[in-house]
């Protein structure tokens, strides 16, 4: 029975070591710059972080299209676009998935903000938001309130994909980010 016990907690901290060494760098935290980018969206036009200066930008990192979380905040965030649109704030998702993939996603669930294709994994990276397992790359559900001069302004890690865009909207109102 001993040596079970043994097995199980080898195993754990296995698994463990694993997730830290797949998982990326540091993520920015409030008050940081945020880290650039420059990626295509769904319909294959680049877009930069430099596109959203002068304007609040939710940027939400999301595991992968048409899975049932990643469907239910992006639809979240659709059903409170006019809110988000009316307090001046830009949505971006970005996941691993590329240009057709989130192109037939936002087709089918009838979103009209940008998500943006990460397929190697770098932005994610630096936005600290990667799971990386070489040829397993997924993002995790992260989101950056990113204020008009291109600063972090709040930092939802891990991201609720029930609750994310309304968080958001309730921290822009005490942030200022009303119009």
């Amino acid at each position: 029975m001993e040596w079970l016990l043994i097995a199980v907690v080898a195993v754990a901290v296995a698994g463990i070591a694993v997730w830290r060494l797949a998982s990326s760098g540091a993520r920015p935290k409030v008050g940081d710059a945020a880290p650039g980018f420059s990626l295509p969206d769904q319909d294959g036009q680049m877009r930069a972080l430099t596109d959203f200066q002068g304007k609040w930008l939710a940027l939400y990192f999301y595991p992968r299209d048409e899975t049932p979380g990643c469907v239910q905040q992006a639809c979240r965030f659709r059903d409170d676009w006019r809110t988000l649109d009316e307090m001046g704030v830009e949505v971006v998702g970005v996941s691993v998935d590329d240009t057709s993939s989130h192109g037939a996603f936002a087709k089918h669930y009838s979103l009209m903000f940008r998500l943006l294709a990460d397929t190697g994994g770098a932005v994610a990276a630096r936005y600290g938001s990667l799971f990386n397992l070489g040829v397993l790359k997924v993002a995790k559900r992260n989101t950056f309130l990113i204020d008009p001069q291109g600063r972090v302004a709040k930092v939802y890690a891990p991201a609720s994909s029930a609750r994310n865009s309304q968080e958001v909207i309730a921290d822009l109102r005490k942030l200022g980010g009303s119009q």
